[in-house]
């Protein structure tokens, strides 16, 4: 795969080029891809870097490569009732299609949360937590996780836990693909709520920031179309921070999302392999568990 502007600046405070982000999803990508594998792919590009404005683009653009595949699904346009259009979502299935990504000035890697082949059919709930702006709030944040943790060990599921990248964490349930996307949004809404019970002023299910009070775990995040900064992306922040697997026992409240470089995140993968692996084969189903839940939220 052929880059043009290697040298361009994508982070101006850290002198992280686009050579560089390049260099690193070539070198991550046997951990990256089976992760973005046959899941319909937005870009969201950076044409001045991280400092300049970002654009989402889910058409695939003119002068594509024949060898990137595409599938195409109807959509619905933001603000545009009843409206739908035909997108032609462009195919991350191997290297040198992520580094083509980086070639149209993507910096992360957002696919959705089901496969080309089901795309009803989500393979994971996500729990998606954005700590507030103060002092101290990604240890809460990591305290929060390991609620969510907890509450699902209780109903008997495995759940995988990864940095964002940005400024919070994602919980993710590797789920078979039988539920729906309303099933997944209801089931990851039942336990968010649950838990703003049981710790009130720790998280919130609050959408307004004028009316949150701690870690916001957004369940909101589980729908159809909706994207995820896949594991193993590099992020638009300072510092070029990398969404990054960790096992439980790793996340402490010592722990910060800017720790995980690309090279950290390399070494990472070098030393334990790929720790999201087990997502790629789930054996779980949330059936029993959204029941358990419909019949406590009943009494």
């Amino acid at each position: 795969m052929k880059l043009t502007s290697a040298d361009r600046v994508l982070f101006p405070d850290d002198g992280v080029t686009k050579g560089d982000v390049f260099e690193y999803y070539g070198n991550v990508a046997d951990a990256l891809i089976p992760h973005v594998r046959d899941r319909p792919f937005t870009l969201k590009r950076w044409p001045h870097g991280i400092t300049g404005e970002a654009f989402f683009q889910k058409q695939a653009p003119k002068g594509l490569p024949a060898w990137i595949p595409t599938r195409q699904f109807v959509t619905h346009p933001r603000g545009a009732k009843g409206e739908t259009r035909l997108v032609d979502f462009v195919l991350v299935n191997e290297r040198a299609a992520a580094q083509w990504a980086v070639q149209q000035n993507c910096i992360d890697m957002n696919a959705w949360y089901s496969r080309v082949d089901k795309p009803d059919r989500p393979d994971f709930v996500l729990f998606d937590l954005d700590p507030p702006e103060e002092d101290g709030a990604f240890a809460l944040c990591v305290r929060v996780a390991h609620y969510i943790h907890r509450a699902l060990e209780q109903l008997e599921l495995d759940s995988y836990v990864k940095t964002s990248g940005a400024d919070g964490i994602h919980v993710v349930v590797p789920i078979v693909r039988r539920s729906t996307f309303d099933e997944t949004y209801e089931f990851a809404e039942l336990v968010s709520r649950a838990l703003e019970s049981e710790h009130p002023g720790e998280l919130t299910t609050q959408w307004l920031k004028k009316k949150r009070e701690g870690v916001l775990v957004d369940h909101r995040q589980n729908g159809w179309g909706k994207t995820i900064a896949s594991v193993y992306s590099v992020r638009p922040k300072p510092g070029a921070p990398v969404s990054t697997p960790l096992r439980w026992e790793e996340l402490t409240e010592d722990v910060r999302p800017r720790d995980f470089s690309m090279a950290v995140a390399l070494e990472r993968v070098a030393k334990h392999g790929d720790l999201f692996e087990p997502v790629l084969h789930p054996k779980q189903s949330l059936g029993p568990a959204l029941k358990d839940l419909r019949s406590r939220a009943a009494d």
